[in-house]
């Protein structure tokens, strides 16, 4: 059995004049969490709609399991849960009367005991018989997670689903994400503009900027602590400089200027050159350390970030 679940190959798709995906192709294999990472207007949700058809591609191809997804082969969606934005919910219904009329729309038979399991799954055993009104927003995008389950598909797809959420909320859904890919064995696609949020739970990444890719691999590969950069502020002194240039760090500064020493060093080493330059008779004013992909991916997401909206 092949171990791909979704790839897209050469999808494209314009809005009139705006192309919001271009010519992209990726592969989800089994037992990934992939993050899908990028600006609001970088293509994402219109990539995500386009794997479950809920729009078409204007070039390109999507294929479930190794099959050609198309009007004629919709069964194979029955392989995916998905959360596109915010989850559509009845508000004066209690959420296990939700649940229950999504149930029925899967087209499986679904028993009161799945139910209550995935309910448990999400954290909202004990709040079922509350109208959806009265939840805050993580229950309702949780509840709105439980939805996607309900059928037990392979591949979870959420796109954005820690938006408008406070720390607990966002800490709630990390947890529930961590714990569907490691314990239930989920594999899941993931979208966000915030790195730090992908690098917490993905293993898989692609970043896109203006509907192209421009970055994939493995968090781990792209994410290495060797490429982090540490930016330290100091009260300008040429001769610690000089010392520090012939020191163990020499082979780790990547520039120097007035006042500020930037070095690519793993961010374990920081404790010690700050050492360093306190015991050599600097007066350090500031530490500061970004991932090389973090200031990449920043550098991106500033650009006419004020006229992006969401595609």
């Amino acid at each position: 059995m092949t171990t791909e679940i979704i790839e897209a190959r050469r999808l494209t798709k314009s809005f009139g004049s705006f192309k919001a995906v271009d010519d992209l192709s990726f592969t989800i294999n089994n037992g990934e969490v992939y993050g899908f990472l990028g600006q609001n207007g970088a293509g994402k949700s219109t990539t995500m709609r386009m794997l479950l058809g809920l729009i078409y591609p204007d070039n390109g191809t999507v294929y479930i399991r190794g099959r050609e997804f198309n009007n004629r082969t919709r069964h194979l969606l029955a392989y995916i849960g998905a959360v596109i934005e915010r989850p559509d919910l009845y508000l004066y219904l209690t959420g296990w009367e939700n649940l229950k009329l999504f149930a029925h729309l899967s087209g499986k038979e679904i028993t009161s005991a799945r139910m209550h399991e995935v309910l448990d799954i999400v954290g909202l055993s004990g709040r079922e018989k509350d109208k959806v009104k009265g939840y805050s927003q993580g229950m309702k995008q949780r509840l709105g997670i439980a939805i996607a389950l309900i059928h037990d598909p392979e591949l979870l797809i959420l796109d954005e689903p820690t938006n408008g959420l406070d720390p607990q909320g966002i800490a709630e859904m990390r947890f529930l994400i961590n714990r569907l890919s490691k314990e239930l064995g989920k594999t899941i696609m993931i979208s966000s503009h915030l790195l730090h949020e992908i690098e917490q739970v993905a293993t898989n990444m692609i970043i896109l900027h203006k509907g192209r890719k421009i970055v994939e691999g493995k968090v781990a590969d792209l994410l290495s602590p060797a490429d982090t950069s540490v930016k330290i502020r100091l009260t300008p002194d040429e001769a610690v400089i000089t010392k520090l240039k012939d020191s163990e760090w020499k082979g780790q500064i990547s520039s120097t200027q007035v006042g500020q020493i930037t070095f690519k060093t793993d961010p374990k080493n920081v404790p010690a050159i700050n050492s360093w330059l306190v015991n050599h008779g600097a007066e350090v004013l500031q530490i500061n350390v970004t991932h090389s992909l973090e200031d990449y991916f920043l550098s991106l997401t500033s650009e006419d970030h004020a006229a992006a909206g969401t595609i």
